[in-house]
């Protein structure tokens, strides 16, 4: 039996969240650089022009100063171009690289002095693709005519635990749910439900199975949050409602729309197309294994802190603050589309 009476531990751990991991959020905030081989050129031999997309995020607390750094043998062809758009500065350009870029090294100048990734896409010429990630550690990687498994296992990986770790709206509705479930079987069940729920839809999105606009979507995960919030001030009202009944009906029923918000990320990285199961069930791994990182995490942190002793209204204050957070968000996603 979990204690989750014990709101003086969750008042600290949710303020543990809310300034940590939005702090950490913000500046590892990932850039993204797309190479794409002119198909025309494969019919002469190796493709040598390139069509460059790069992405960095701008007006954060540290500038970025990173830059993408193509194989020796490429040059720029053209000035290109590069506009802003909501916080993220793109440049686009064309690059020669007689012979190809096949086993030349990529690599990111300045990555090394950040806290950021880079996801990096190369297109081949024949429609397969390699992606990479990019850290401070390892800011180079070289480009390969093929991209075997394990790396792009390892790669969907990591992407799916930082994209649930980073998400705090994903990452607090799970945080309510464990507010309001006090039952271990119950929380199993209901962890269970969630995950279930956003593997169907976020496989079934990604394989342009099923497809529904991003931005209403991002507007209804944030509304889901203030739903089980609502939810938790009416059980300790004496009036429990069906997320203290059923928590798992819940959690299946929203979880489906949290797997159309990580179909949404996924979307933006795209797929190998050589190895798309592969990518896809590697990527779903990944984000529970995150989840379950911080649903133990949060159980560990309660168990360690639940001596502590706060006033009777104390509860309020964590179940508010996640309540009227994610109203903001609902408000501010639904003026974006409206």
């Amino acid at each position: 039996m979990l204690c989750l009476r014990c709101w003086p531990t969750w008042l600290l751990l949710f303020n543990f969240l809310l300034t940590s991991l939005p702090a950490s959020a913000h500046e590892v905030r990932p850039a993204y650089l797309r190479i794409q081989a002119n198909s025309d050129d494969s019919a002469v031999g190796p493709a040598e022009t390139y069509d460059v997309l790069w992405r960095r995020p701008t007006g954060g607390e540290v500038e970025l100063l990173i830059a993408p750094v193509l194989p020796a043998n490429c040059e720029s062809r053209g000035e290109g171009r590069t506009w802003l758009d909501g916080g993220v500065e793109t440049s686009r350009w064309l690059a020669n690289c007689p012979g190809g870029i096949d086993g030349g090294e990529l690599r990111i100048a300045g990555l090394e002095a950040t806290v950021t990734d880079v996801l990096v896409r190369y297109e081949r010429a024949d429609a397969t693709t390699q992606i990479a990630r990019l850290t401070p550690d390892q800011p180079a990687v070289t480009l390969t005519e093929a991209e075997s498994l394990f790396m792009v296992a390892g790669t969907y990986f990591v992407l799916g635990v930082e994209h649930i770790l980073f998400g705090i709206d994903h990452l607090l509705f799970v945080l309510a749910l464990l507010l309001i479930v006090e039952s271990g079987r119950k929380l199993v069940a209901t962890i269970t439900c969630f995950t279930l729920a956003h593997s169907v839809t976020l496989a079934g999105a990604s394989l342009g199975l099923v497809s529904v606009p991003g931005q209403p979507v991002e507007a209804v995960i944030a509304l889901s949050i203030v739903f089980v919030a609502m939810e938790i001030v009416h059980w300790r009202q004496g009036r429990p409602g069906l997320t203290r009944k059923a928590p798992w009906v819940v959690a299946f029923a929203f979880g489906l729309l949290h797997g159309f918000g990580f179909a949404g990320a996924l979307s933006d990285i795209g797929l190998p197309e050589h190895a798309i199961p592969s990518a896809l069930l590697f990527f779903n791994i990944g984000v529970e294994a995150g989840q379950i990182a911080f649903v133990l995490a949060m159980i560990v942190l309660q168990m360690g802190l639940s001596r502590l002793a706060m006033p009777s209204w104390a509860w309020r204050i964590p179940v508010y603050s996640i309540g009227g957070m994610a109203a903001f968000w609902t408000i501010e996603r639904i003026v974006s589309f409206v």
